[in-house]
């Protein structure tokens, strides 16, 4: 409480008046009193109801928080007197009105929804769900899972009209029954073995058919990133069987490709021997055109040869024969001479002194 400071001049204006009876007690005339207050609490009082509205303000702002910050990837929806305004907020500073307005944040971030295997299920981030696998029936009743991740975000225009009709579990209301609604229609119409060859085509009617039904909410309350197709879980006998599948494709491969590189070789080598024989084929037929060539030559040479022997040639030649012959019976009169029938040359000569060869001759 405020120090009264009228009690201490009164006090002190007492013993002024009574100092000079009051000698006995010790010099009551000089009494000065504890301490001097400093001077803002001497005027403390003329201003104790202003300070009182300045704490009473301060106190009513605090509790009452009439102001609020909102962050970037969050938008505030306020609420007047219980309704929702269509109009949100966006990051930055805003004031509002306590009691009669109130503001609730809502996250506008990238969202995940993940859905996998029970086993699988660990961690925790505001931002991510974790939702069981799709458990699906496919075209033979055979039970199969299917695992996905969801890439959405909460549209800031949108924000107030999904929270007021959908509330703020808004992402089961509107993602979760789309997701598996979608997964079973798509999946269902295919055999458990055919679902990992199909995987590509699978991944793209269900992305296309959740973006579809999302994209058909009034008002776009839910923007769609992606729908990504993480794994295709089946039963273990499908397993076995697809793996038995594979083995017996792999061997198929095999043996075609040995049978393939079989016939390969067998075409190379008929390939190389009817390259062989062809060339053996020009290599003689070279060679008889070559022999060809040489006698249609020698042909045209003796044809040649026997157009330039005319009778008088041949009768000139004779001459020069019987001439040489002549000659030789001076020398030896008793050689023979033969002649070749029409008179043609070449003569026979035979020595007859040597009786050895006339003897050969005339046998």
């Amino acid at each position: 409480m405020p120090i009264d400071n009228d009690y201490f001049k009164n006090r002190q204006q007492q013993n002024k008046d009574g100092g000079g009876s009051n000698n006995g007690n010790g010099g009551g005339g000089n009494f000065q009193p504890p301490f001097e207050p400093p001077e803002f609490f001497k005027n403390l009082g003329k201003k104790a109801g202003f300070v009182y509205v300045i704490i009473a303000v301060v106190a009513v702002l605090f509790i009452s928080k009439p102001f609020l910050t909102i962050e970037s990837g969050y938008v505030g929806i306020k609420k007047t007197l219980g309704k929702y305004n269509e109009e949100p907020l966006r990051p930055g500073f805003h004031i509002i009105i306590p009691g009669y307005q109130s503001v609730e944040v809502v996250d506008t971030k990238v969202r995940l929804m993940n859905y996998k295997s029970i086993e699988e299920m660990s961690g925790f981030d505001s931002g991510i769900k974790i939702n069981p696998a799709i458990s699906i029936l496919d075209a033979r009743g055979l039970p199969v899972s299917i695992e996905l991740t969801v890439q959405y975000r909460l549209t800031a225009d949108g924000a107030p009209t999904t929270i007021a009709n959908w509330g703020f579990s808004w992402e089961d209301k509107i993602i979760n029954p789309v997701v598996r609604d979608i997964v079973r229609n798509v999946v269902g119409v295919y055999t458990a073995e055919d679902l990992p060859t199909k995987r590509n085509e699978i991944a793209v009617k269900i992305e296309n058919g959740v973006r579809a039904n999302i994209d058909a909410l009034p008002g776009t309350p839910v923007a769609l990133l992606s729908v990504q197709l993480r794994e295709i879980v089946l039963p273990q006998k499908i397993k076995d069987q697809i793996e038995r599948v594979q083995i017996a494709n792999q061997e198929s491969e095999r043996v075609k490709y040995e049978v393939l590189r079989t016939k390969q070789e067998a075409e190379k080598r008929a390939a190389k021997a009817i390259g062989d024989a062809q060339a053996n084929r020009i290599e003689a037929k070279g060679r008889a055109d070559a022999v060809t060539i040489e006698a249609k030559a020698q042909a045209a040479a003796n044809m040649a040869i026997a157009k330039s022997l005319t009778p008088n040639l041949l009768k000139m030649q004779q001459i020069e024969v019987q001439g040489k012959f002549n000659e030789a019976l001076k020398t030896n009169k008793d050689a023979k001479i033969f002649l070749t029938p029409g008179g043609s040359t070449p003569n026979i000569w035979v020595d007859t002194k040597n009786t050895s060869r006339d003897a050969s001759i005339n046998q």
